[in-house]
């Protein structure tokens, strides 16, 4: 069942244009001239209960543009969102209740009182009753470590804990869908692994649906089955982790520890081996996991050298990404070079 469905989402801005020069600014104050800028462009997905989703590209791609009219922050220029039976910025009210937004730059905590009480003060707001807020308390507590800091003004808690308090808000009323925007942004590795244990644990145990934008590619890896990617306000990609790096994410590289130091490789380059580079020992060889497997490259090797170890390591996701943009800004070229 689907609990996002996005039609034709359009955002556009005027934005003035200013002329060069100190004519140029005098000019702008009598003659006013504005462009449109168009952030997101004719977007269409739909998400169901339950998913975590990444929603990556690039900067400036409109990735917190529609994370912010999908929260009821902005309203559309164009089309249609429905998000559990509402319009997100028609029905702000009804929808606030049954989301929560985490802005990994922003806090909704007041910064000048103890987490507790911005805590306390949500639970009036949603009107939670005070056995059921407890007991939510203590399940945060048992994955973010809350009562480190939670008697802490906000101002002075660190990045990492500011993070996990800004969570637990955003989950206070347990809303069926979380809006994740930056979430890990500038934290350290144990915090980050922290943080997507959480989010793991609220969608597996309350069926939460997550849309999360991020530039850690690590999160979306160890998060998120299905990505939608966009780039300059349009969508480019919807579809799984494992197709996304299956189609764009061809290329492999092998490691391989040699007794002796090979004179001359030159006789391992053939149809799919892209690059080989050696360091004493150790031969470094990319090549294009379509054309050739590492078997194949093992068996050459083996009938000429003494083989002690070997590696293989896959593309990351983000290196996989990056090509999908090269390829999108310029298919003909980068379609080319993939098939080297």
């Amino acid at each position: 069942m689907n609990i996002i469905t996005v039609n034709n989402l359009t955002k556009s801005y005027l934005v003035q244009k200013r002329e060069q020069g100190i004519k140029g600014t005098f000019q702008s104050l009598f003659n006013r001239k504005h462009e449109k800028i168009t952030a997101v462009s004719n977007i269409n997905f739909q998400i169901e209960k339950g998913e975590i989703v990444g929603y990556l590209g690039p900067n400036g791609a409109g990735k917190s543009t529609t994370i912010k009219m999908l929260s009821g922050i902005l309203s559309p220029t164009n089309g249609n969102i429905d998000v559990n039976g509402l319009s997100p910025f028609s029905n702000r009210k009804e929808h606030s209740l049954n989301i929560g937004v985490v802005f990994g730059q922003r806090t909704q905590l007041w910064w000048d009182i103890p987490v507790s009480e911005s805590l306390n003060l949500m639970r009036h707001m949603y009107k939670i009753p005070k056995s059921d807020y407890l007991k939510r308390l203590e399940v945060f507590n048992e994955f973010l470590d809350l009562n480190q800091f939670i008697n802490v003004p906000v101002r002075q808690l660190s990045l990492g804990q500011r993070m996990r308090a800004d969570l637990c808000a955003a989950l206070l009323h347990q809303p069926e869908v979380l809006f994740l925007d930056e979430p890990t942004i500038g934290l350290d590795v144990v915090v980050k692994d922290n943080i997507r244990t959480f989010i793991q644990q609220i969608n597996e145990n309350l069926n939460t649906t997550v849309i999360l934008t991020t530039h850690d590619m690590s999160d979306i890896e160890k998060l998120c089955n299905r990505v939608i990617v966009i780039d300059q306000g349009s969508k480019v990609y919807d579809g799984t982790v494992k197709e996304l790096k299956k189609t764009y994410g061809s290329e492999e590289l092998i490691i391989v520890e040699t007794e002796n130091k090979i004179k001359d490789y030159n006789y391992l380059f053939s149809p799919g081996i892209l690059y080989v580079e050696q360091q004493n020992n150790t031969l470094f060889i990319t090549y294009n996991k379509s054309k050739i497997s590492s078997s194949v490259i093992l068996k050459i090797l083996m009938n000429k050298e003494e083989i002690l170890d070997f590696t293989i390591k896959e593309t990351e996701i983000d290196e996989v990404i990056r090509r999908m943009y090269i390829k999108s800004l310029n298919p003909i070229s980068a379609g080319g070079a993939m098939n080297e």
